[in-house]
């Protein structure tokens, strides 16, 4: 069986400039994609696309949970390229705000975000991917999909959300054409994560190093060689938290004998971001080095 052929494809990324939204369109313009690079942050956007190799790349800055500047983006990609391969769905944000404490509004953000948006795109783009001949959805959810995550409920409901949505998206499009899935990583190392470890978030995700994109990648690259629902980067981890939610009840015995280990976690991936220049402490505070 032969894998996905990538060559003039038309891939659009969303969340395309972020770490993981990055390696991806590197692999697949290395494969001959025409990637469409999507991104609230324009500038990082062009320069993600102008940086791939291959040509016929595009940058495009695009508010995802502004319902206006999403169907401009596919309007956009309508007339430029005519049709839609492969859409990935990868934005995503989270807070280390706990529940109790945060605001509304920005409750309101997060789901709109990583839950609302990819459903959003991925109608939009059903024309665009009816006029493949090989369409595919794939979406970056998460192993949050699955486990709660006290430190980050809102995170952990916009991905219940999200792996159930495509999860039935995919049981439908199915026999229309279209082939979609979703891989789950656990925490991957990405501005992402290192912001959330400096605020002191989610300390369970720290059983193990943090994952690189590249893994991500791989997943995604596998799952586009052999469609399928779900896949795991770190099939272990995904074994792992499984189990654990076949008796939910049990949750808040279990979870204090995995917090220290966490907590010990965390603590050497801050140590590694100082080594590598990414964190610093000031005064009994750990923030954020920012990348040039």
């Amino acid at each position: 069986m032969t894998g996905f052929d990538f060559t003039h494809k038309i891939v659009l990324v969303t969340g395309g400039a972020g770490g993981i939204g990055t390696a991806m369109c590197r692999r697949f313009a290395s494969g001959g994609a025409r990637c469409v690079v999507v991104d609230i942050d324009e500038v990082r956007a062009k320069k993600v696309a102008a940086e791939l190799p291959g040509t016929g790349h595009a940058g495009i800055g695009c508010d995802l949970t502004d319902r206006a500047q999403l169907e401009d983006l596919f309007d956009q990609v309508a007339a430029d390229y005519g049709r839609l391969d492969v859409l990935v769905n990868n934005v995503g944000m989270t807070s280390a705000e706990r529940f109790d404490e945060r605001g509304v509004e920005s409750i309101e953000r997060e789901l709109d975000l990583n839950l609302l948006s990819p459903l959003i795109a991925t109608r939009l783009a059903i024309p665009l991917l009816r006029a493949s001949g090989d369409a595919r959805v794939v979406t970056t959810v998460s192993l949050g999909g699955i486990l709660p995550l006290g430190e980050t409920p809102i995170y952990t409901a916009s991905k219940f959300g999200l792996r159930g949505a495509m999860l039935a998206i995919g049981l439908d499009l199915r026999d229309k054409g279209i082939l979609v899935g979703s891989v789950l990583p656990s925490a991957t190392d990405t501005r992402m994560l290192r912001q959330e470890a400096v605020e002191g978030g989610n300390a369970l995700q720290f059983q193990d190093p943090p994952q690189q994109p590249a893994d991500v990648v791989r997943a995604v690259v596998s799952m586009l060689d052999k469609p399928r629902l779900e896949a795991y980067p770190h099939r272990s981890e995904s074994r792992l938290v499984r189990f654990a939610m076949l008796a939910p009840n049990l949750l808040p015995k279990v979870f204090p004998l995995f917090r220290k280990r966490g907590d010990r976690g965390m603590a050497r991936y801050l140590e590694d971001l100082r080594r590598r220049g990414l964190a610093r402490q000031a005064n009994g505070r750990w923030e954020l080095v920012e990348e040039a």
